[in-house]
């Protein structure tokens, strides 16, 4: 069998590590909102190499970003002043929903398949946090080697459709703020202005042949938050040339990224399936972005990342 499991307490955290043997990869998920928190390859030294930021680092830092792979729902981004109405009910809650605080429950995990799952349902939540009956059911996947993430919710509701917005916010390590390259593939964008995290209203399209991002690095800690309109091949490609480390991303069913760094040794580079509120606050479930299953119905998608070491200057 190429694949193993183990588990760890570390720091209050139970960790679960699965490790590709064949492939040389490996992965750490704190069952505390699921969250990766190493992501690493075996060098031809063999030691391992971590990818995300502060790679299986869960000591707080002294100043920061202190998180390496948050999963963002029922909502993401954002709620304009920590709340807002859903089908007429309020709800409530902080930076991109309660998915991040909650422990989940591991599923029978399909190790010899090089497979973790983690679920939440509606027992675990408060109507405050989302008034309707929707699991989620998150699967780690290595693979060809590399890292699929699957998101699946169900609609548990007979008669209401169910309206999501859900994301990862991984954060990929760089020797500095200004050794990392981010490159983009050719097509149509339209980037959403943001100004103190709420959506403005204004919007640009960019037509972009294809290459290093066309944004500034210094703006990134304001975000760019950006819709792939017309993308036909959604790979892209992060570098960090002076530690040798080099991931490619396929966001072929993603349908929105963000871009972040406050400024510290490290990208984020997040999938999203939905936007954080406007400035002039719609009901949730007329939210840009908002994502809708049916009574009943279910509502699956990916991504994956593929790490490399030895990358060629």
């Amino acid at each position: 069998m190429n694949f193993s499991l183990r588990e760890d307490r570390r720091d209050d955290h139970l960790l679960d590590i699965l490790t590709d043997d064949a492939n040389g990869i490996r992965i750490t998920v704190s069952r505390l909102g699921a969250e990766l928190i190493s992501m690493a390859r075996r060098n031809s030294s063999g030691e391992w190499i971590g990818f995300l930021h502060r790679d299986n680092d869960l000591t707080p830092p002294q100043r920061g970003w202190a998180n390496h792979a948050t999963v963002m729902g029922y909502y993401l981004h954002r709620l304009k002043n920590g709340h807002s109405s859903y089908r007429g009910r309020e709800i409530r809650g902080g930076n991109h929903s309660f998915l991040r605080t909650i422990t989940w429950h591991p599923v029978t995990s399909a190790v010899s398949e090089g497979s973790l799952t983690y679920q939440v349902g509606p027992d675990d939540y408060d109507s405050t946090d989302y008034p309707l009956k929707v699991r989620l059911d998150l699967t780690y996947q290595l693979e060809n080697g590399g890292l699929t993430v699957i998101f699946r919710f169900t609609n548990e509701e007979p008669e209401l459709t169910a309206h999501v917005g859900f994301g990862l916010h991984p954060g990929f390590a760089a020797t500095s703020f200004d050794s990392f390259e981010f490159y983009m593939p050719a097509g149509k964008y339209r980037r959403y202005f943001a100004p103190e995290n709420f959506l403005s209203g204004e919007t640009e399209e960019i037509d972009f042949s294809g290459g290093e991002m066309p944004f500034a690095r210094q703006q990134l800690p304001g975000s760019y938050i950006i819709e792939l309109l017309d993308v036909p091949q959604r790979k892209f490609i992060y570098k960090d040339r002076p530690s040798g480390r080099q991931i490619t991303l396929d966001f072929s069913q993603v349908p929105y990224l963000t871009l972040w760094s406050d400024g510290g040794p490290f990208l984020c580079v997040e999938p999203c399936w939905g936007l954080t509120d406007r400035h002039e606050q719609r009901a949730f479930e007329n939210k840009d972005g908002i994502q809708k299953i049916d009574p009943g119905g279910e509502l699956k998608t990916q991504f994956s990342i593929a790490p490399e070491l030895s990358l060629v200057t």
